[in-house]
């Protein structure tokens, strides 16, 4: 895979799990790993830039492309499913040597936090959900759309608005962009490997069993953008019935990209959220 040079998307390369992987570390603090979503050409800069610089000014913030997304490795015999990602952001925080951390899993990556806090309990200190999968729900023809993606501006300018509540946001620049992303030597190839059709049993395959759900330890946050289109709204109420400590956050106005549309909003109260754990355990 060619890496392009002073990209912002390309961080730092360390090897977690076994795999090359590109992260992106930033800020001091107690440790917040942010897990991107699943969508075409995704990069956790991409997901992430603009509420990284903010909560990097209170917390070390680390942001990788997960295996067989943006600039991190893509396996020859891959082996793409729930417990593997999860294996890799355990990897990644083994190898920057954190022994716990919080977790942000948004959509897809939320999935993966999700199972991530179930195995691994100590690992995590608060848990924040945002637009996530982890339960089981009918798949939706956005999620179906989404992960069903071919290549072509046209269909990714057709997935932008199917993702923004506020069509502003999306524009034929920013299509065009992202078109270009998901183009990238490997990036397609890649993708069109995880989540073949049928499509219902990669819904299924992220979701977590409801004991282990509400048996879930952690205060835990979890944000939905009351228009999602991709990830049903009813996913994140059933999260917050099922998880004993939850707290739940539902943005009017808002699509699937609550931390796009609602950025400055979103990280104030992801903040807050962890703050509180600061101040119990006196971290700094």
């Amino acid at each position: 895979m060619t890496v392009p040079v002073n990209s912002p998307e390309v961080g730092r390369s360390i090897t977690a799990a076994g795999f090359q992987t590109n992260l992106h570390d930033s800020g001091t603090g107690f440790p917040l790993m942010l897990i991107h979503g699943s969508g075409p050409g995704v990069t956790a800069w991409a997901n992430w830039r603009l509420i990284m610089p903010t909560l990097a000014e209170s917390r070390r913030v680390i942001a990788p492309d997960m295996l067989g997304f943006g600039y991190s490795e893509r396996p020859e015999q891959p082996d793409y499913r729930r417990d593997v990602w999860v294996e890799h952001a355990i990897g990644v925080l083994d190898t920057l040597g954190i022994e716990q951390a919080d977790l942000v899993g948004n959509s897809f990556g939320g999935g993966i936090a999700l199972a991530l806090a179930i195995k691994y309990p100590e690992r995590v200190r608060r848990l924040v959900l945002m637009g996530s999968a982890g339960v089981s729900f009918p798949i939706t023809p956005g999620l179906d759309e989404v992960w069903g993606y071919e290549p072509s501006f046209e269909t990714m300018r057709r997935l932008m608005d199917t993702f923004a509540y506020d069509r502003s946001l999306v524009t034929d620049e920013l299509a065009e962009l992202r078109y270009q992303a998901s183009i990238r030597p490997g990036f397609q190839e890649s993708f069109a490997q995880m989540f073949p059709a049928p499509r219902q049993r990669w819904v299924d395959g992220l979701a977590s069993a409801e004991a282990d759900i509400r048996n879930l330890p952690h205060e835990t946050l979890v944000i939905h953008g009351r228009e999602d289109q991709v990830i049903p709204l009813q996913a994140s109420l059933q999260l917050a019935e099922l998880i004993p400590n939850a707290q739940l956050h539902v943005f009017g106005h808002c699509g699937h990209w609550t931390q796009i549309e609602h950025a400055g909003r979103f990280a104030r109260l992801v903040e807050d959220f962890l703050s509180e754990a600061d101040s119990a355990s006196g971290a700094q």
